[in-house]
């Protein structure tokens, strides 16, 4: 692996971590059972996201970001 692939994947994990944990904080905010629903399963969070756009939106754009950092470095 290369050091440009290696960098983006390493990146792009650490934005989707920031994103989840940014997501947390707000579905927290919002309702407890979705602050336990993120917590234990984690896929539901971002379906709850895409809900909540106006809340969650920024999480939801680290997500994108991340996912596209990890497809580039592939």
């Amino acid at each position: 692996m290369d050091p440009l692939s290696a960098s983006l994947m390493t990146f792009g994990t650490i934005l989707l971590i920031c994103s989840w944990i940014y997501l947390l904080i707000v579905s927290f905010n919002d309702d407890f059972t979705w602050g336990l629903a993120t917590i234990f399963l984690p896929p539901v969070s971002y379906f709850y996201s895409l809900f909540a756009l106006d809340k969650a939106g920024a999480a939801v754009a680290l997500a994108a970001i991340g996912s596209i950092l990890i497809f580039l470095g592939l």
